[in-house]
């Protein structure tokens, strides 16, 4: 039996950094796969793990506990599996650093597609992304963090905060390039930090799998054929 099983679409996005933090860790997980997420979610609340409204949803298959939303899935692993940081100061900066991963997916996708991007809409909100952007700069120069070395709240260690920022910018900048570019120039060390976070050879691996098994593919659905449109612009 696997250590864990995941409930996440058939994309990286949200559930890559689930995905990530198990990999890092040298867990094994099963995938539940897109039926059985559509199913739960449209069963009775009483029959779920969790009381869930989308996935991510993670069970720990040795203890049967059943946590949903990533930032909870995140702070759970980070507990269990030693990903934290020792004070309660740094564990709140790597959860606020996980949240606003969270928040910057939102806006990616514009809510989860409740518009569409236009070319209009992307032009005003790049100077809103490079400021997101300098938020993993500003916090990194805060705690050391340098061009080649060192991580963002554990020093010589990598953490959750290191795995989650590596995720959120190494999917996003993979599969868009313009992104990546905006990246590189307004927050060099972040960009820094994530190919040398890839370089571990489980996250290596894992974002090797996911060009497997999902290609392109970021969240799927209009939102990224519109978000493919303003950046292949």
């Amino acid at each position: 039996m696997s250590d864990y099983t995941l409930y996440y679409w058939s994309v990286p996005f949200r559930g890559q950094f689930v995905r990530a933090a198990l990999a890092y860790a040298g867990k094994t997980w099963d995938e539940a796969g897109d039926e059985a997420i559509s199913r739960l979610m449209e069963g009775p609340v009483k029959k779920m793990p969790v009381p869930f409204m989308g996935p991510p949803l993670l069970i720990d298959n040795r203890t049967g506990f059943a946590i949903a939303e990533m930032p909870a899935i995140v702070l759970y692993l980070g507990e269990t599996l030693d990903l934290l940081p020792a004070t309660p100061e740094l564990r709140a900066l790597t959860m606020k650093i996980v949240n606003d991963a969270n928040d910057v997916i939102d806006e990616i996708t514009l809510q989860g597609g409740m518009q569409m991007w236009t070319e209009k809409r992307w032009e005003e909100f790049v100077p809103r992304l490079k400021k997101w952007m300098s938020f993993w700069e500003e916090t990194g120069r805060r705690h050391g963090l340098k061009a080649g070395s060192g991580f963002l709240l554990r020093g010589d260690t990598p953490g959750i905060a290191d795995i989650v920022t590596a995720t959120l910018w190494s999917t996003m900048t993979g599969r868009f390039k313009k992104i990546g570019t905006i990246l590189k120039r307004t927050a060099p060390m972040t960009a820094a930090l994530t190919a040398r976070m890839y370089e571990f050879p489980q996250l290596a691996d894992l974002g090797a799998k996911a060009r497997g098994d999902y290609g392109e593919a970021y969240c799927g659905g209009m939102i990224e054929k519109s978000l493919r449109k303003v950046l292949s612009a």
